[in-house]
């Protein structure tokens, strides 16, 4: 009986979805207080709900119940109790449960901590939030019951699919989904701010903490996807442009390009048409994400397996929520634009030019990842859209905004400062040529190392030099705003990232090899030495373990136990060994027996050393922490009852002193 009580907790959170969606909108349209005072209980109250449905599922799979036909397929007995926790979004059903909870948490979030905002404008924010939890409901009540029935009961289930047995996807999931989510907010704000007319400068700084969190979220499930996919798949690498990691990429890009637009429309009043429409294409993106991973149109590593009324489903809600959007931002539009002129030497200036190659770079993206689909669609014949696109054309659309970094702080709002500019680019670019051509003795004279080398030392100088300034300019006492320290956090990231990035592609060493036990393989300074290899179990699988001693200048370094592990329902995976070090990674992969009669024997290994990659994610985590941090600054926070006047006065104060 209790997964039918599941079903009707999804059936009454529809209910009040529906309500929470329908009367605020109506009540603000009539300007009936009472019919706007729904919004905030139906919100709680579907909350509520939801919560309890999704307990419900984690029950089921705590207790092995596999009278439910999702915990039989994606469970057994011998799944250890944390992985059957990680199963409950470990396939379509579960995930969207998944999402659908994190979609309420944002909402209850939005609803209590709205409370200042005028009564009309909260009204209709929260009901847009109602109308996107009405259509994700629908889509799992109608058309992927997580607690649909399996009768008569088996006595064991299936298993989790291998791929997702590993500690990254615990929390890979439900980072990248509250990332996903949490533009739905930018979204609603855009959305009541068209269906008023009006998009007050207040308005954007009250929505800019939501946007920087769900960025900084979204940020954190990247690195969490890409760190996984390095250590489980076996391969070695970060990064492979599939599609569904562009999906993911792609919300990204434009939550980036709207937070910077959103700093703009509040200091300035600028960009205000283009500041709602980047809301509405990454809360469109991220929808687009969940319908190529469940509409069954991909073959992807993270896809789920679907069938075809999903991917109709999911369609018809993505062609609602664009298309309405759109067609409504094509008619409100004119009415919030506005702003104060700009010159060309302006912190505007590289904002928007910022803007302007994230959008080209996700719209890039887009084209070469709906290509081959469209293509085969149209029967054009297979086309194939492959990392040398995008490893080509992304880091000429990125070059513009690493060398125009650095500036973009010692820019005033309106007008630039020249000198000042003169002084940045003449200590920071003295500083990256220096440092370039040390390293180019040091790195062979690869161009990447190179060019990573002096990356980083340009935007950290840049980053350093701002931090100099304004401890000079600002008054005993006084502590930096936290939007600030969260900014040079994240520009500090980049220049991470991408020396991580073109030192670790520049500087990496792959040897396959077939190795014999007692074999030495000699890389990147380090001795790999094959000792054989015997049996090993697990609670749900058992494995061949490799065991591979290395040392350097005949001194320990690691033992490692690489395996080929096949699970209960005969899926062989890959468990790579991995050596981690600040400065660099050693990875072994097991690959096959030479004789498969004889695992004792000979063997093929793939051997890395991967200086830097650490960094890679190292930089990704900068850039979340950033994000967070801009998010807690205080002057975000406008005090309960403060009027529209009030605060927008209190944006024309901080304008003058930014």
């Amino acid at each position: 009986m209790t997964p039918e009580l599941g079903q009707l907790a999804l059936i009454l959170a529809l209910l009040l979805a529906l309500a929470q969606s329908i009367l605020p909108l109506l009540g603000a349209w009539r300007g009936n207080r009472a019919l706007m005072a729904v919004a905030r209980p139906a919100a709680a109250g579907q909350a509520v709900f939801v919560a309890f449905a999704f307990g419900i599922l984690v029950w089921a799979f705590v207790r092995f119940d596999f009278s439910v036909q999702y915990v039989a397929d994606n469970s057994n007995l011998a799944l250890p109790w944390y992985y059957r926790i990680a199963a409950v979004w470990g396939a379509h059903e579960g995930s969207l449960l998944l999402w659908i909870l994190i979609l309420n948490v944002w909402t209850v979030a939005l609803a209590a901590f709205s409370q200042k905002l005028p009564e009309v404008f909260a009204s209709r924010v929260i009901a847009v939030m109602g109308l996107i939890a009405v259509g994700f409901l629908a889509f799992i009540i109608f058309t992927s019951d997580p607690f649909g029935r399996l009768l008569p009961m088996p006595g064991d289930g299936a298993d989790l699919n291998p791929v997702l047995q590993d500690p990254g996807m615990t929390f890979h999931p439900p980072m990248l989904y509250m990332g996903y989510v949490g533009f739905s907010v930018a979204f609603a704000f855009s959305i009541a701010a068209l269906l008023g007319g009006e998009l007050e400068q207040a308005w954007v700084r009250w929505a800019r903490p939501w946007t920087n969190i769900a960025w900084g979220f979204l940020t954190c499930g990247i690195v969490a996807g890409s760190w996984w996919a390095y250590a489980e798949l076996g391969w070695g690498g970060w990064w492979f442009w599939d599609p569904v990691e562009n999906a993911s990429f792609m919300p990204w890009l434009v939550g980036l390009a709207l937070i910077h637009a959103q700093a703009v429309t509040e200091k300035r009043g600028s960009l205000r048409a283009w500041t709602i429409l980047l809301s509405i294409f990454a809360f469109s993106l991220s929808l687009l994400g969940t319908f190529l991973v469940r509409s069954g149109v991909l073959t992807s590593v993270h896809a789920f397996a679907s069938d075809p009324r999903r991917g109709i489903f999911i369609l018809a809600f993505l062609t609602i929520v664009v298309g309405g959007s759109l067609l409504l931002y094509a008619l409100r539009a004119p009415k919030v634009v506005g702003g104060k002129s700009f010159k060309v030497v302006s912190r505007e200036t590289v904002l928007l030019i910022g803007n302007l190659m994230f959008a080209v770079a996700a719209a890039m993206v887009l084209l070469g990842t709906l290509f081959p689909l469209i293509g085969d669609a149209l029967n054009l014949g297979r086309v194939s859209v492959g990392p040398p696109y995008f490893g080509f054309l992304f880091p000429l659309l990125m070059l513009p905004v690493v060398l125009l970094l650095p500036f973009g702080p010692f820019l005033r709002w309106g007008k630039g400062d020249w000198p000042a500019l003169k002084q940045v680019l003449l200590r920071a670019g003295i500083a990256a040529a220096a440092c370039a051509i040390a390293a180019a003795f040091f790195v062979n004279g690869q161009l990447k190392a190179i060019a990573g080398v002096a990356s980083l030392v340009w935007l950290g100088i840049g980053v350093l030099l701002y931090v100099i300034k304004r401890w000079r300019e600002m008054p005993r006492g006084r502590r930096y705003p936290a939007e600030m320290a969260g900014m040079l956090l994240a520009h500090l990231g980049v220049g991470v990232f991408v020396a991580g990035v073109l030192l670790s592609e520049s500087l990496s060493v792959t040897s396959d090899v077939r190795m014999a036990p007692g074999q030495t393989q000699h890389i990147g300074g380090y001795d790999f030495r094959f000792d054989g290899a015997h049996r090993a179990t697990g609670p749900n699988w058992r494995a061949d373990q490799g065991v591979v001693t290395v040392t350097r200048d005949s001194k320990a370094v690691a033992v490692m136990h690489p395996q080929k592990r096949t699970y209960l329902r005969g899926q062989v995976q890959t468990e790579s060994a991995v050596n981690a070090g600040i400065f660099r990674d050693l990875y072994v992969a097991l690959g096959e027996p030479m004789d498969a009669n004889d695992i004792e024997g000979a063997w093929s290994l793939r051997l890395y050393y991967k200086p830097f990659i650490r960094w890679i994610w190292g930089g990704g985590l900068l850039m979340m922490l950033g994000g967070f941090v801009c998010a807690g600054d205080k002057r975000f926070r406008i005090k309960r009852g403060a009027k529209i006047e009030e605060a927008t006065a209190s944006l024309q104060v901080q304008e003058t002193h930014a």
